[in-house]
């Protein structure tokens, strides 16, 4: 299990992108590695919790016939269709109740990538005087990457905890580490 040496403190939330079963294997739109993902994130946020940091977990949450979706002309297969198997988070991920969950990308005509797109993070985050966002989960080079970016466009100090996330396309990893310290996140690798 991978764990990271993050201290966390109460201005900090702890961000899990789209740890769903659709983005893990035998899902509609795997990522490799998207399993072994969990064990790690569940420390993270427990060290999160015990240190009094948020805990927010983002999630695709489609209607059944979503623009994004490749029969709409979108470039996804169908997945993470809202109330289905699929869009349910990993069912070894340990949400607690107090969990914030944040539900994207949920209008029948508009796709939403970042955890902050549409959904009114960023304000809710500031409101409860979080200055530091720790990003992880899937897919890197999609969501988590847009998510990121995000988070330092709201203006939040932002660490990317890169050996917990993994990628559709691992080529693009080294992009993303650019783009996310060129952005000024800070990457954990």
């Amino acid at each position: 299990m991978m764990t990271m040496k993050v201290d966390y403190t109460p201005r900090d939330a702890l961000l899990v992108v789209d740890m769903q079963n659709d983005f893990c294997e035998g899902g509609a739109l795997a990522v490799d590695g998207g399993n072994a993902l969990v064990p790690g994130i569940n420390a993270e946020i427990e060290a999160a919790q015990a240190a009094g940091a948020l805990v927010v977990a983002s999630r695709d949450w489609h209607t059944v016939d979503h623009v994004s979706f490749s029969h709409r002309g979108g470039p996804w297969p169908v997945h993470c269709v809202q109330d289905t198997h699929g869009a349910a988070f990993h069912p070894d991920l340990t949400l607690g109740d107090d969990t914030i969950r944040v539900s994207k990308a949920t209008a029948f005509d508009a796709d939403a990538y970042s955890a902050f797109d549409g959904t009114g993070l960023g304000g809710y985050l500031k409101e409860k005087g979080i200055e530091r966002v720790i990003v992880c989960g899937l897919a890197l080079d999609v969501c988590v990457k847009a998510t990121v970016l995000a988070a330092r466009e709201e203006g939040f100090d932002t660490l990317f905890l890169e050996p917990l996330s993994a990628a559709v396309d691992p080529d693009a990893v080294a992009e993303c580490r650019r783009e996310f310290t060129d952005a000024g996140a800070e990457v954990c690798s």
